[in-house]
């Protein structure tokens, strides 16, 4: 995955780094006597993929919890899925489906309706989320929580009623997902043993896709340090199957820069020196994704494009300033050139005050940046971390912008052309799935789940440049990219053998890919029944009524 993307037929691998790249032959004369040597029988060889833009650490504590549609193909089936959970989950228990599905990806091309949803789940409380739009809640989902004709509109969101005044049970982001992420904090959580388990199911899923390296965005109630206990527990104990870098996100509107003062004072960011093996790469990276909440643009593209406080600046400003002043790497959400445009205004004036030079900083999602504002971002030293939640709302974009904006959401070429460093990743897994393979088939193929063109073919990436961005393009976000994400003398040990060969099959199957076997620092950390000599030994899924343990994650029919 160099620049002059060249193949090669092997590779050695001594502890955690590679030492050699070329010809069976040439490979061979490193081969000892205690070598592991591993046939790859012709399969394709990819660095380990990266995504640039998850939530890991949140994603795992619910994963076992929590029943999956992605990749589902027909809502006949989902919402047999959702029957079948119900029937199963305990009473101190909901069901819950969190993101990673589109109406746009079932036959039906439709989503289901609160009475389909109500049949199917009968008297067990459930809660279905699309995206970061809306929700829907069943009659007993109202009831739990307690909702009726008195209970109020939170801020920025909107329980809508019928005739009588009475909740009907869908919640909207009207304009902002709090709504929705606050419903979601008051159902029930996993033990703490459920969690860990979780966490280590969810880790296996990722490394099954070819995942090696997650950089975790923070996230809406995941307060730091209490939420991160489950993988600093896990990284201690040498059992964390990925890289990981992760942000610290301020919870609490008004109270960021206090929060940010004090984990600046209590936490050093970056790799530890004396940290060995996967571990070292399980630290704080620095701030963000929301540094402010006046700054959190939602891509809620159902409803207009929010408008921004006035105090927005007022609030972010001490706080890049801190960051800055305390050589803290920072990335911020921003859907809407408006709202970067605004955000460029403060950073540049704080450069100004204590100039960036090389620190790391980047903004995330950046659908609709202008030209503009890239020639600021570049200017500034900054990188951009693109995810494709158009795979998941791009027909909710075109209805609402048009087709020819939805062409460039966002404008790759333009941030390749001016040599802004530029990665992907998936945003996984509330408002897209976690299977980063969709998100190359949406760069490749200018396609949503739904098969809706957004990106025309004069905007679309050849094979070769869309994985380039999903592995060596996240560490050059990060300074990081003349040590990770090639396969290359020299690089960390992080690659995937892939079931299907990427560069061939027909662009429609991209979506489906898998690793066979997958490696991270030198070591198996996933291999399946192709490998049977290497094959890992699986987990034992708990609870016992996991949607995990009757259904696994990503879902194929």
């Amino acid at each position: 995955m160099e620049n002059n993307y060249t193949v090669a037929e092997a590779i050695a691998i001594k502890g955690n780094k590679i030492i050699a790249v070329g010809s069976n032959q040439e490979i061979k004369k490193n081969q000892g006597k205690n070598s592991k040597v591993i046939d790859a029988k012709g399969k394709t060889v990819i660095p380990g993929l990266f995504d640039s833009h998850a939530h890991v650490i949140r994603a795992g504590r619910f994963y076992n919890s929590e029943l999956r549609w992605d990749g589902v193909k027909s809502l006949e089936r989902a919402l047999q899925l959702l029957k079948e959970q119900a029937q199963r989950t305990p009473k101190d228990q909901w069901v819950r489906v969190v993101g990673g599905w589109s109406p746009f990806q079932f036959k039906e091309q439709r989503d289901p309706t609160l009475e389909e949803i109500n049949a199917a789940t009968g008297d067990v409380p459930t809660f279905v989320l699309y995206l970061y739009g809306k929700a829907y809640l069943n009659k007993a989902g109202i009831k739990a929580l307690k909702l009726d004709e008195n209970t109020e509109n939170p801020i920025g969101g909107l329980i809508e009623k019928d005739k009588e005044g009475k909740p009907t049970g869908m919640l909207f982001a009207e304009p902002n997902a709090f709504i929705l992420y606050s419903t979601l904090g008051k159902l029930p959580e996993l033990s703490k043993e459920e969690k860990i388990n979780s966490t280590l199911q969810y880790m296996t899923e990722l490394n099954r896709l070819g995942i090696t390296s997650v950089m975790d965005a923070g996230g809406g109630f995941q307060n730091y340090p209490d939420d991160y206990s489950i993988t600093d527990e896990l990284n201690d104990q040498g059992k964390i199957t990925l890289r990981l870098p992760h942000y610290l996100f301020a919870q609490k509107k008004g109270q960021e820069l206090n929060d940010y003062t004090k984990w600046v004072g209590m936490v050093d960011v970056g790799i530890h020196p004396k940290a060995t093996a996967i571990p070292r790469d399980y630290y704080v990276a620095g701030a963000g994704e929301n540094i402010v909440s006046d700054a959190g643009d939602f891509e809620n593209f159902i409803f207009p494009r929010p408008e921004l406080p006035d105090s927005m600046e007022t609030q972010l400003l001490p706080v890049i300033r801190l960051l800055v002043n305390n050589r803290w790497p920072f990335r911020l959400h921003a859907t809407y050139d408006q709202t970067i445009g605004r955000m460029l205004d403060v950073i540049e004036a704080v450069n100004e005050e204590n100039p960036l030079n090389d620190l790391v900083w980047f903004i995330d999602h950046a659908e609709t940046v202008s030209e503009a504002n890239l020639k600021r971002i570049k200017a500034l030293g900054g990188g951009i971390a693109i995810q494709n939640r158009m795979s998941f709302q791009g027909e909710n974009f075109i209805r609402r912008y048009g087709k020819k904006a939805a062409n460039e959401a966002p404008p790759i070429h333009k941030i390749l052309q001016m040599g802004i460093p530029l990665g992907l990743g998936t945003d996984a897994t509330r408002v897209s799935s976690y299977n980063p393979w969709i998100a190359l088939h949406w760069l490749v193929s200018g396609k949503t789940v739904g098969d809706t063109e957004v990106l025309s073919p004069d905007h679309r990436l050849s094979r070769a440049q869309a994985l380039q961005l999903l592995t060596k393009g996240g560490y050059e976000l990060i300074k990081q990219g003349n040590e990770k994400g090639l396969l290359k003398k020299g690089y960390y040990a992080d690659l995937a053998i892939l079931d299907e060969d990427y560069f061939s099959i027909d662009e429609s199957k991209i979506k489906e890919l898998k690793a066979n076997l997958t490696i991270v620092d030198g070591k198996i950390v996933y291999a399946d029944e192709q490998f049977p000599g290497l094959t890992t030994k699986k987990l034992e899924v708990i609870p016992a009524w996991s949607p995990v343990k009757h259904y696994g994650g990503y879902q194929y029919q």
